[in-house]
């Protein structure tokens, strides 16, 4: 034991010279490595203290650029706004001289001649027509205007039941289709994904046209039978008229309608041969002939049958016309210009007499996109709702008595 205690001692001994070295080694390698971050860190610090001078600068530079850019910004604001303010009263201006304008007569010379329109002798076509209702309103103005948005394409028909649900909104896209979509209510049309929320409803015979109607639960729409409009044969500018039931989504009724050789009514609108119309009265056609190409003519419909139970030869020009709508009795027909400008009721033509057209109210629509190509009443809301270049729109009317003056 004594012996093994030197051995042990001389052997620590001997080892500690090489522990020392490394040590020292490893203590100058920390050294260097501190001393290295020691200078990252201070150019770290002068990089940092020179972009935050730099940022200063900038900021000084740039604060009176941004307060000039806003008052320049505002300048223009309440330069917009005062030009916005001149084109809208310029607008009404313009509105209130077109107003006291008279229209353009909707009877030409040689009817005047004769004596006025309706003259024609034609039995019952031109006979005055009876009122069922004790309507007795009309036009006074188109009061205002709403986009509800853009679905489909440049041509089509969006409406609702007057006789039906009150919230369904009844869609037909394009001149050519067989499927309709019909959505639960205005709320979910508008949303962004509307198809999604909508069902579709598909009919055996694609509709021609524009001129579609739902009334009652029913879709009434013309088809083109084979030899219609454009396809030769015996039936050469003839259409059925389809009476569709939208729940049980079968064809109730049909019937070829009673007038040959139909041309387009509205020259602004060449797809649609008939169309069909509904008000506090019932059930509507607008048509035209190649017997007289240059106006349009009017029939009462029984919805029941799609019999005619009554037709007369209206004065109303065809020429310039984009669409039409009926309202107590009394047809009133959009103008516009091509290309498409700001259209206007330009002529009327009362079924019972009772509205002259010297007391007829010629109001213009609200500017908006393109041309009407379709335009549809609803006698329980006495809203109008368009198809323009794809777009929905919605008119509110406001009304007056027919014996008023205008």
């Amino acid at each position: 034991m004594g012996l093994s205690s030197p051995l042990l001692v001389l052997f620590l001994l001997s080892w500690s010279g090489p522990l020392q070295g490394q040590q020292h080694h490893l203590v100058e390698y920390m050294e260097r490595r501190l001393a290295a971050l020691e200078e990252r860190l201070a150019q770290c610090q002068d990089q940092s203290t020179r972009h935050a001078a730099e940022l200063r600068d900038f900021k000084n530079k740039i604060l009176p650029l941004l307060e000039v850019a806003e008052k320049e910004r505002e300048a223009l604001r309440t330069e917009a706004d005062g030009i916005s303010g001149r084109v809208d009263r310029l607008e009404r201006e313009v509105d209130y001289l077109e107003t006291q304008n008279p229209a353009l007569p909707c009877v030409e010379l040689d009817e005047k001649a004769a004596g006025g329109p309706g003259t024609k002798g034609k039995g019952r076509r031109n006979e005055k027509y009876d009122m069922m209702t004790d309507c007795s309103y009309t036009i006074s103005q188109v009061r205002s205007m709403k986009i509800l948005k853009r679905f489909g394409g440049p041509a089509g028909l969006w409406t609702k039941d007057p006789l039906g649900p009150t919230e369904k909104i009844y869609v037909l896209d394009g001149t050519q289709n067989d499927t309709a979509f019909v959505f639960p209510r205005l709320r979910d049309f508008t949303l962004a994904m509307a198809a999604r929320k909508a069902s579709r409803v598909r009919v055996p015979f694609p509709w021609v046209g524009t001129g579609q109607l739902v009334y009652g639960g029913f879709l009434y729409y013309a088809r083109r039978p084979p030899g219609g409009p454009g396809g030769g044969g015996e039936l050469e500018k003839t259409l059925q008229l389809i009476k569709f039931h939208l729940a049980n989504r079968t064809v109730v009724d049909s019937s070829v309608f009673p007038a040959e050789r139909l041309i387009p009514p509205y020259g602004l609108t060449a797809d649609t041969y008939i169309d069909l119309a509904a008000d506090e009265e019932g059930l509507w056609a607008v048509y035209a002939t190649q017997e007289d190409d240059r106006h349009l003519c009017l029939a009462k419909l029984d919805p029941q049958t799609l019999d005619t139970e009554q037709q007369w030869d209206t004065p109303c020009p065809r020429e310039n016309a984009e669409a039409a709508f009926v309202i107590c009795g009394t047809l009133y027909v959009v103008y516009n210009t091509r290309p498409a400008s700001r259209a206007r009721i330009q002529c009327s033509f009362d079924v019972s007499g009772t509205l002259t057209p010297d007391r007829a109210a010629h109001s213009y629509f609200p500017r908006r996109y393109g041309a009407h190509a379709s335009l549809r009443y609803n006698p329980r809301e006495r809203q109008l709702y368009a198809w323009d270049d794809g777009y929905q729109i919605v008119y509110k009317l406001e009304m007056r008595k027919k014996e008023e003056e205008v």
